[in-house]
């Protein structure tokens, strides 16, 4: 679901950042008035599990197409909501300055559709209800196939104010966009639901080393049998009626082109490597958030 630049034009995808700087404000702010220092071990293994598991496309039966959990709805229920997002900022913020994976013109786009309306959105409204009434699995697997279905129209909303896509063709890739994207955020919402579940039984330091090991093990090792088939996004893009188009013009694209160009340092790397740097780079990165929350002792 990360949109490139050429998707996404200045005009939406500018005020799309701001918006995203606001949402990640309140969610400092917000995490900051409970943070403590025992929680930064499980707040960087959750992350960089999350980040691996984003690497691991199966193929969807049937399409033609691929997917991959996004693991918003999961990160909230092992941090919270505020810190989870900020965790998702910190994922995709890596993806597109070192990997090319989602344009920097759409990156405010991308923490919105991915992070926001997840943490902040479907968390709340689908999944703490149910898990008050004892229901975690079911939950979380509403709350998942839900935060897919709000990203992938707020997706469409996007492409269209930014021109991308022709009037005529907005309900056909809205259609696709919601077809594809449920099947994914199912098998999403059945992982994390098991995951939510297990968390209640386990030692949250021992279930901490078990996220940073899996992470390490699908980063280094799983996340080369991954599809190749193309993504939910690129597949309704490919049967939509009309042909996109681009959003390449102007100084501002080419300038997000230019940055991201000489910062993607590991897109043309060999994978296994590349994803064990980035693997370290995002925990790196939450690491840093977490000393910016000033966790005090609990």
């Amino acid at each position: 679901m990360h949109l490139g630049n050429g998707i996404i034009c200045p005009v939406t995808g500018i005020p799309m950042l701001a918006a995203a700087g606001i949402a990640a404000y309140y969610a400092y702010k917000k995490a900051k008035t409970d943070f403590t220092k025992n929680k930064i071990f499980t707040t960087v293994a959750a992350t960089t599990l999350v980040f691996a598991l984003q690497m691991i496309n199966f193929a969807i039966p049937q399409t033609g197409s691929s997917g991959h959990i996004v693991g918003g709805i999961l990160l909230a229920i092992l941090l919270g909501p505020a810190a989870a997002f900020l965790a998702m900022c910190a994922i995709l913020l890596v993806q597109a300055v070192f990997f090319a994976d989602g344009g920097l013109l759409a990156l405010g786009c991308n923490i919105f559709n991915m992070g926001a309306l997840a943490c902040f959105a479907a968390y709340p409204l689908l999944y703490k209800p149910l898990a008050k009434i004892n229901r975690p699995f079911l939950g979380a697997l509403l709350a998942s196939a839900a935060a897919l279905q709000f990203g992938s129209i707020a997706v469409v909303l996007e492409s269209a104010l930014s021109g991308t896509i022709a009037p005529a063709s907005i309900l056909n890739f809205a259609g696709l966009m919601q077809a594809i994207h449920l099947p994914i955020g199912i098998i999403e919402g059945v992982v994390t639901g098991l995951i939510a579940v297990s968390a209640k039984f386990i030692d949250m330091k021992k279930l901490s080393i078990v996220f940073s090991s899996v992470a390490v093990i699908l980063a280094g090792i799983i996340s080369q049998y991954a599809s190749q088939k193309p993504d939910g996004l690129e597949w309704s893009l490919l049967n939509i009626h009309s042909p996109l188009i681009a959003q390449t013009q102007g100084h501002l694209f080419a300038l997000s082109e230019t940055i991201q160009a000489k910062t993607a340092v590991l897109a043309a790397m060999p994978s296994t490597p590349t994803n064990i740097i980035g693997l370290a780079a995002v925990g790196i990165t939450m690491y840093f958030v977490c000393i910016m929350l000033k966790p005090v002792k609990e």
